[in-house]
């Protein structure tokens, strides 16, 4: 596993965000990316996604706490691959107006996934709907 667990990059005009040089094999399996717990955004290894998530989302037909997480991380959820040449992803509108990206954008380790969100952005805590 790679040793950076932050990173801070802009996004270009076409919504596309550059992953380091050091994370690119982390994502080779492709990426999942979901509504956060807060107005930030989830960013999964897709491994990571099926192998953990898919199983963390299962459960009880009648519990209603993972009802609610299914419908929070399945709303809005996008998969993309990582262009290889330019070691790029393409953030998705509603994605990224979800999580008020502007242009600047951090991302920060959280365990085996990555949190997005604004740079400018002061509160990551859960989100008032």
């Amino acid at each position: 596993m790679s040793k950076i667990d932050y990173f801070e990059r802009k996004l270009d005009d076409k919504r596309r965000l550059t992953v380091p040089v050091e994370l690119r094999q982390e994502f080779a399996s492709g990426i999942v990316i979901t509504h956060g717990f807060g107005q930030y955004l989830h960013l999964y290894p897709r491994k990571i996604w099926e192998e953990d998530m898919e199983g963390a989302l299962t459960g009880d037909i009648l519990d209603e706490r993972i009802a609610d997480l299914n419908d929070k991380f399945r709303t809005g959820k996008s998969e993309t691959e990582l262009d290889l040449k330019q070691g790029r992803i393409t953030l998705e509108q509603h994605l990224v107006d979800y999580a008020r990206i502007d242009r600047d954008v951090v991302a920060v380790r959280v365990g085996q996934y990555w949190r997005l969100r604004a740079k400018n952005q002061e509160d990551v805590g859960a989100a008032s709907s």
